[in-house]
């Protein structure tokens, strides 16, 4: 076998067998949450591009950091949905139908719309803390960025790419990931760009939790003279085993 075929195979190739089954046996049905989405996303950019629509999608999916912060949160779960205005749509469903439909068969649909909304909400939350900083610090963000629109799906995106690298043992896939962010915000940056950094920040944080808490079952389990019945090691290099959706 070749290096690159080697490396392939060693990077991608859990991720590679646990989707490939499903999607082959089942095809779009395997994915029933990833469907919807691409389709509640469809519908939301027809409804804002509409006279009688802009302003109802707006108002319950429309956030900005100088809003209040119960609103600012009540409307960041539909906000991933919401397509950015200045943006071509197709790259929204685009990104929704492969990086959440690989996430859906490897993760069950309510672990990937949580891992999303974590992403999401650290940007959302990263907003308002880059603007309290100012715009002298590598943190921080200017004033004018209190008004921009924040929608889209990019930070669950980023999110979710990085913890399936993780999760599956594609360490260099979710590097190569972090430094096109980093690299994005060092050529243009932006309120997006940073955004993407601290939804990556979150999504560690939560892969830092579950590494401390299974080391945390181990030592309970090593005390106690005994594994837990069915317990075993996973074939990916994370440690962890592959999540049954």
């Amino acid at each position: 076998m070749k290096p690159l075929a080697r490396w392939a195979r060693a990077e991608w190739g859990l991720l590679y067998a646990t989707v490939r089954g499903p999607l082959a046996k089942r095809r779009l049905r395997t994915v029933p949450m990833t469907v919807a989405a691409v389709g509640l996303t469809a519908l939301l950019q027809f409804a804002q591009n509409q006279s009688w629509g802009f302003r109802l999608v707006q108002d319950l999916g429309a956030v900005r950091a100088e809003d209040p912060l119960w609103q600012a949160l009540l409307r960041t779960p539909l906000s991933l949905f919401v397509p950015a205005l200045d943006l071509p749509v197709w790259g929204a469903l685009a990104q929704i139908l492969v990086v959440f439909g690989i996430a859906e068969v490897c993760l069950g649909w309510w672990r990937t719309l949580a891992i999303a909304y974590v992403a999401t909400l650290a940007g959302t939350l990263y907003a308002r803390l880059g603007i309290a900083l100012g715009p002298h610090g590598p943190l921080g963000l200017p004033a004018s960025d209190a008004l921009v629109v924040d929608t889209g799906p990019s930070a669950a995106v980023v999110g979710l790419a990085v913890y399936l690298g993780w999760r599956y043992g594609a360490y260099t896939t979710a590097g190569v990931v972090a430094a096109a962010m980093v690299v994005e915000v060092a050529v243009k940056e932006n309120l997006a760009g940073k955004e993407h950094l601290a939804a990556i920040a979150g999504v560690a944080a939560l892969c830092a939790a579950a590494v401390a808490l299974r080391r945390l079952r181990q030592r309970r389990s090593r005390r106690g003279g005994q594994r837990r019945p069915g317990s075993r090691t996973g074939s990916g290099r994370s440690g962890l085993p592959p999540i049954q959706s």
